[in-house]
């Protein structure tokens, strides 16, 4: 979907993805979502808003993943 979105979990990412990382791919989502690279300002808190909640959604998704073949822990 987004070519500028990485893998966020083991064996592509060696450790935990950051919470920066996890951000940024969230940033890169509602962008290409919402087809705006900056958001003008009437539009700004909903943007905001909507990478806070991917952000967290993600970090969750990471945190349940079990990847098998990674030395038995969970990725995120």
């Amino acid at each position: 979907m987004c070519r500028s979105i990485k893998t966020l979990r083991p064996p592509v990412l060696p450790e935990e993805a950051t919470e920066e990382e996890i951000r940024a791919a969230a940033l890169q989502y509602v962008r290409k979502v919402s087809g705006f690279r900056a958001p003008a300002a009437h539009n700004q808190e909903v943007f905001d808003r909507a990478v806070d909640v991917i952000a967290e959604a993600t970090a969750e998704l990471l945190a349940g993943l079990e990847v098998r073949g990674v030395a038995g822990r969970k990725a995120g």
